[in-house]
């Protein structure tokens, strides 16, 4: 193609197998990849707008050199090289033209590939448009400036993690190439894929596709690869390649092992990153790919270029002058040969010219401009109008314009003929999103590729990644693609996770009691664990039977003990009453019928008054009866031993020895009582831990610990009026109260024992009844023991109620 006033050169990355360098074409390979040509025609139909389009760039024709980089360095060095400089000779660092200077570069499809043109262009301070994504170059190459025409790869990286959590495919397979784009991939996309719950059934590297090189190898290799694959549990697939990646994977149905004893392979969802293409070999074209039906691609986001369809059907050897190309393209395309082609006897089918391009399979050649063609395509405008501003630049600012030949504009924004906005961030990076595609393969091989989803890095939060899902046709293997690890546990189970396996991987073990795997304060499961169920709220009610029952007990006892109090008082002057201290006795029954009392305030709900009275009102009323039995105890011993000859004891008896007994021990209790509401008082609680059905709702004792001081001070007290009484049991019958003393202290200290472990082995309301319950045993036990008898002498038996009898010795 003819080039006038500038010259500007294209290298294209890929294995064409041809070499354009002027106006001649060197066959390479018997083996190319047809599907490059529309790469090609996507460049000619640009600079064709562009050169006929008026307002864009005038005076000024675009011309270009495409050289094939071989996907080898050393000659993408040289073809490199030949850009910058002469193009009939290879002589660097000479130019023997003034006319045709190169302005920028266009390639490589590869990174790199990009990367090796990048380290001679930056030299020469020539810009290069990169037209698949380049990983590579943005971490080896930070300060040479290039300029990207696809997306950024986070965008799709943070696509495929939306498609994976959107179909909640946490059990996956990763397939990277086997080079340093693919080694990036592995150490820094997967951790952030692995923070989401995703797992990695696997993670292979594929060898990097090469013509007859190591073809055994690779083949075995790649039958190792399939098989791991295939019969992984994952039933998805992330395929992070190149370009032309694709042809590898086309060799899987022919490689497998498992494929030799099975009729029935299943299928994976294959997911392919935007640099990959669907392409085949010449010799691939009839190959079965229906293994790969279903699959899952992104694809830069492109639209149909008005005129391009027209473009392509146009193309025929005969009839387009200065392409070169299409000869070749032709040949493998279709499969025929031109005579005047090739030197050696002609085999196979004669090429006409009729052929029509519109029936080749998709896999070999597309009438629409996509992904890398259509940033191609994007690439030859943006040059173009970078071009147009510095021109229009150069009419004012003659210096600007030689700044401008070094570096392409930045932040630069047109709209193409397709619609689009083509736009660059102040990185150079092409502002775009990506498209999500399905890719159908039907039983006669043909690819019809259907748009299912969007990413838009430009929409609003919650809209970047889109998708259909009941556009999308899956593989007939699937009804429902699932890939996980392990089914999600039924209702009523819960995950283990499993030693030594990712989190992904785990066993289903049913919940413990009382538990849902949903579960929630307020309810509860049902008997099979599988549902919730509100909880209902529990406490000591007086309108149940239990609650009825105690209360009953509890004014009972107190009614019988004001009976005993009244029978005392209104007998105060038997010797009977006079001889157990009346004082004593009248505040030992007092106690004891605030005792039968306080058990009232256990049973209700529990309330800010009641929690702070309960305890601490049983604590020192239960200090005072136990008080009281000590002091009758210990007078009645003074009292024996009063009764010697010569015995100073008789000074100690007396009114006030007991009454201090009684303060003093009761003084304590209190004490402890005040320290307790003061430092940590109790409170109204609920408890929705203990019981599965219920929430409890109690007393929260505050501090433990001061509760256990209360109850461990009554111990003691009780202890020691036991151990006083049982010392005087020997006392004379007549006048032995100690007997009863020690019975009712050995039931009284029976029952406390046995409340402890009662009480910590109790829950929610039927804790609060076994408390009250030992109220009401243990002061019922004091009161019949130590009263029952009195009681019975001054009512029924008054004739023993005498002073003769009173000390009347054992005989």
């Amino acid at each position: 193609m003819d080039s006038k006033g500038l010259l500007w050169n294209y290298l294209l990355g890929c294995a064409t197998g041809v070499e354009h360098s002027s106006d001649k074409i060197h066959y390479s390979y018997s083996r190319v990849v047809p599907k490059s040509y529309q790469l090609i025609l996507a460049l000619t139909f640009a600079v064709k707008e562009i050169n006929e389009n008026p307002q864009l760039l005038p005076n000024i024709t675009l011309g270009f050199n495409i050289y094939d980089s071989y996907a080898n360095a050393r000659k993408t060095y040289h073809a490199t090289m030949l850009l910058l400089f002469t193009l009939e000779k290879f002589l660097p660092n000479y130019i023997c033209s003034i006319q045709n200077n190169l302005t920028a570069v266009i390639g490589g499809l590869d990174a790199q590939i990009s990367l090796h043109v990048a380290t001679i262009l930056d030299i020469y301070k020539i810009p290069q448009l990169i037209y698949g994504p380049a990983p590579v170059m943005n971490d080896k190459t930070p300060r040479i400036p290039f300029y990207q025409m696809a997306p950024q790869e986070g965008h799709q990286f943070a696509g495929i993690l939306s498609l994976l959590l959107y179909f909640r495919w946490t059990w996956i397979g990763i397939t990277v190439m086997d080079n340093d784009s693919g080694e990036s991939f592995v150490q820094n996309v997967l951790p952030l894929f692995s923070q989401s719950g995703i797992c990695f059934a696997f993670i292979e590297r594929v060898p990097k596709y090469s013509f007859l090189i190591d073809g055994l190898a690779m083949m075995e290799q790649g039958a190792n690869i399939h098989d791991k694959v295939m019969s992984s549990n994952a039933n998805v697939v992330v395929v992070y390649g190149e370009a032309y990646s694709f042809l590898f994977f086309r060799w899987f149905p022919y490689l497998s092992k498992l494929e030799q004893m099975s009729n029935n392979v299943k299928s994976k969802v294959w997911i392919t990153t935007a640099q990959m293409e669907f392409i085949s070999l010449t010799f691939q074209r009839d190959w079965d790919a229906t293994i790969f039906n279903g699959a899952i691609a992104f694809r830069i986001h492109s639209n149909n270029l008005p005129g391009f369809h027209q473009y392509v059907e146009s193309r025929n050897p005969f009839s387009v002058e200065d392409d070169d190309f299409i000869w070749d393209f032709w040949q493998h395309a279709f499969g025929c040969v031109f005579p005047h082609r090739i030197l050696d006897e002609v085999v196979g089918d004669i090429c006409t010219g009729i052929e029509k391009i519109e029936n080749l399979p998709a896999s070999l050649f597309e009438m629409t401009v996509q992904g890398q063609s259509y940033s191609i395509y994007n690439a030859v405008f943006a040059l173009a109008h970078a071009l147009h501003a510095m021109s229009l630049a150069r009419l004012k600012h003659s210096q600007r314009m030689n700044r401008g030949r070094q570096k392409l504009w930045k932040g630069m924004s047109f709209n193409n003929t397709a619609g689009d906005t083509v736009s660059f961030n102040q990185n150079g990076e092409i502002i775009s999103g990506l498209d999500v595609i399905n890719c159908i393969i039907f039983p006669n091989q043909s690819l019809h590729k259907v748009e299912i989803g969007r990413i838009d890095p430009r929409a609003p939060p919650g809209r970047v990644f889109t998708i259909d899902e009941d556009a999308i046709t899956w593989h007939g293997w699937f009804n429902q693609p699932l890939s996980v690890c392990t089914e999600s546990c039924h209702p009523g189970f819960r995950k283990k996770v499993k030693e030594g396996e990712p989190s992904c991987c785990y066993d289903c073990i049913p919940c413990p009691e009382g538990k849902i795997s949903n579960q929630k304060d307020e309810d509860y499961p049902s008997k099979n664990r599988d549902a919730c169920i509100p909880k209902s709220r529990s406490f000591l009610s007086y309108g149940e039977p239990l609650g009825i029952s105690l209360a009953c007990f509890s004014l009972s006892f107190s009614l019988i003990t004001a009976l005993g109090l009244g029978t005392f008082m209104k007998h105060h002057d038997t010797p009977i009453v006079i001889a157990n201290n009346r004082n004593i006795t009248y505040t030992l029954l007092i106690s004891l019928l605030l005792c039968f009392l306080c058990a009232l305030l256990f049973i209700g709900q529990p309330q800010k008054v009641t929690c702070l009275l309960r305890q601490t009102t049983f604590g020192i009323i239960f200090s005072v009866a136990v008080s009281c039995v000590l002091a009758k105890t210990i007078t009645v011993v003074l009292a024996f031993m009063a009764t010697k000859p010569g015995s100073r004891v008789r000074t100690f008896v007396g009114k006030g020895l007991a009454n201090t007994i009684v303060f003093s021990c009761c003084f304590v209790q209190a004490g402890i009582c005040t320290v307790w509401l003061a430092t940590s008082p109790p409170f109204p609680d609920f408890d929705s831990h203990s019981m599965a059905e219920e929430i409890i709702l109690e007393c929260n004792e505050g501090s433990v610990t001061m509760f256990y001081c209360v109850v461990s001070y009554m111990g003691f007290l009780a202890i020691i009026c036991f151990t006083v009484a049982f010392l005087a049991r020997t006392l004379p019958d007549s006048f032995n109260e100690a007997k009863f003393i020690t019975f009712s202290m050995l039931v009284f200290c029976s029952v406390w024992l046995s409340f402890i472990p009662s009480y910590l082995s109790t829950k929610g309301k039927y804790m609060v009844a076994v408390e009250i319950f030992s109220i009401l045993a243990s002061s019922a036990g004091l009161m019949g023991c130590i009263f029952f008898p009195k009681c019975y002498i001054i009512v029924l038996r008054p004739e023993l109620n005498n002073r003769e009898q009173l000390i009347r010795r054992k005989a």
